[in-house]
């Protein structure tokens, strides 16, 4: 890969200010067999539409590469003690923070977001590399499980890792979700191929970065770019889990790959995310919660809300107040922090955006705000939009925007709230506002969704990385965060050793063996420590 930008119609854009033009072309070459490649793929920036530069298009055969670097890095990496691999992430924590500026420039000048969201990444993964260096080595201790006989039968569980693990990361959120999952997949003593989204692969190739200067030994965690259609069916055929963000369509083509190959995933899919507010909410708190829980990152966040159901002694005030606070919202490009709302990631997301609008226009739906897309900031920039009177039918009542588009209706009752809150086919994260927190938290667990913030817009869940987080339905499986996050990445093993000959070696010898046992089940339900 030449250290010069490549020849194109399209204007270079101009680097953000924490980043120079010499370590972002280097950014390139830890792409995997980046030196055989001569096929490129620019990569634009959202704020002007014009070029940042261009990485390697890999091809199928790259990728097997990247899992054969990987899988002969992991052996050693698996002999590691625990507690030596956990110190990686400790490491990379520190990192990530003294980094902070040149990442968020990188996300923001290939995702179009604001600086304050493009930040709450850089924060996030520093979070989840302290949770997960501190705690994993603990996790993956060998555990004593109760034998069949107390004193004779002697069981332990370990934990081993699967091996390789794909990651295919998406657009909207490039840090986060390209590394997030990756750390405990590290930990757990696994290897990792992470193809990111064809929009923000320098994002992906940073961490890559910092991981390396962390001590991560170098063909551990290795990065393919290029286009998802051609690389990801290699990316789940050579892997041994699979990490999945994105939509639900393409959730169901990698699931059933996976399947067909016997290997586990974890898929986050799409969510149509609700938001209730409850007779007795706080209106300051609530209003000021839902702004940020439907338009951060534009609307393009797989956990933001994109239908409020508002309690009808409120309905009004609230829809109000609402409004005035999302005509409020600053909205423009800038690596600062004077816009609160930045821009759409491309063409085709514009495009979707607009089109859920037009519909609810045209099927009568009332727009109190926003509704146009803004050329004169930039090429992506859409205004947040609040509808009221959306038809059920219509295509932002009932599908993904992934936009700054949100509905409110009014319900006559907290039944009603939760009953249209489950009136969907996703189960990703619910947003309940009250000042009851007790039934707060009742209406909560009745609501069929994976994540529910009381008195939050999605924070309080996503940020308590102890606690697991993913979907219900069409929303996906597995979950990310906690234990469970990383756990899913290892092969559990029973080891079983009898002190003492049992019986038959064969089975139930005789039928007063199969008398006496039968008597001895009976006896050990009596006993408490043999239940």
């Amino acid at each position: 890969m030449s250290d010069q930008v490549p020849a194109t119609d399209t204007p270079a854009a101009t680097l953000p200010p924490n980043l120079s033009r010499d370590t972002f072309d280097r950014l390139d070459r830890l792409v995997t067999h980046a030196e055989a490649r001569t096929e490129t793929r620019d990569v634009e920036a959202p704020f002007t539409g014009n070029v940042v530069s261009a990485v390697p298009e890999c091809a199928p055969d790259d990728v097997e590469l990247a899992f054969e670097r990987a899988r002969s890095a992991q052996t050693d990496w698996a002999d590691r003690d625990a507690e030596a691999r956990a110190a990686v992430a400790k490491r990379l924590h520190d990192a990530v923070l003294d980094n902070r500026e040149a990442l968020v420039d990188v996300v923001q000048l290939e995702s179009g977001k604001s600086r304050a969201h493009a930040y709450e990444e850089v924060l996030d993964v520093a979070a989840t590399a302290r949770y997960y260096g501190y705690r994993a080595a603990d996790l993956l201790e060998s555990e004593r499980r109760r034998g069949m006989v107390p004193g004779l039968i002697r069981a332990e569980v370990h934990h081993h890792p699967v091996g390789v693990v794909g990651i295919i990361s998406p657009w909207n959120y490039p840090l986060t979700l390209s590394i997030s999952d990756a750390i405990p997949a590290l930990l757990a003593g696994n290897a990792v191929v992470c193809k990111p989204a064809e929009q923000t692969p320098y994002t992906a190739l940073f961490a890559r970065h910092l991981l390396r200067k962390a001590g991560l030994p170098e063909d551990l965690f290795q990065v393919v770019t290029g286009e998802g259609a051609s690389l990801g069916p290699a990316l789940v055929e050579e892997s041994d889990y699979v990490c999945f963000t994105g939509s639900t369509a393409t959730g169901r083509e990698v699931a059933a790959a996976a399947g067909r190959n016997l290997v586990d995933c974890s898929l986050e899919l799409g969510g149509k995310n609700p938001l209730l507010v409850l007779p007795d909410a706080d209106l300051d708190r609530a209003v000021k919660g839902a702004i940020g829980a439907c338009f951060t990152n534009a609307g393009q966040l797989c956990i933001s809300v994109e239908r409020c159901y508002v309690h009808e002694s409120l309905y009004e005030e609230f829809t109000e107040r609402f409004v005035e606070a999302t005509e409020a919202l600053t909205l423009g490009p800038g690596y600062d922090f004077e816009h609160a709302v930045g821009s759409l990631v491309s063409a085709d997301q514009l495009e979707k955006v607009q089109a859920h609008v037009a519909d609810a226009r045209e099927r009568g739906a009332t727009v109190h705000c926003g509704g146009q897309a803004r050329p004169d900031l930039g090429p992506y920039f859409y205004e947040p939009t609040v509808l009221t009177d959306l038809p059920a039918d219509a295509d932002a009542a009932c599908e993904e925007t992934f936009g700054p588009v949100v509905s409110v209706t009014p319900v006559d009752s907290t039944t009603e709230a939760v009953e249209r809150a489950n009136d969907s086919e996703y189960g990703l994260n619910a947003s309940v506002w009250t000042e009851n927190e007790d039934l707060g938290r009742a209406v909560a667990r009745d609501i069929d969704c994976g994540t529910v913030n009381v008195n939050d817009a999605y924070a309080a869940s996503w940020a308590s990385i102890d606690a697991p987080m993913g979907g219900m339905d069409d929303s996906g499986v597995g979950r990310r965060h906690g234990p469970e996050g990383l756990m899913r990445f290892t092969e559990a093993q029973t080891v079983a050793v009898q002190r003492l000959a049992l019986g038959d070696p064969v089975g139930v010898g005789s039928a007063l063996e199969a008398k006496t046992l039968s008597a001895a089940l009976r006896l050990w339900k009596r006993i408490p420590f043999l239940r």
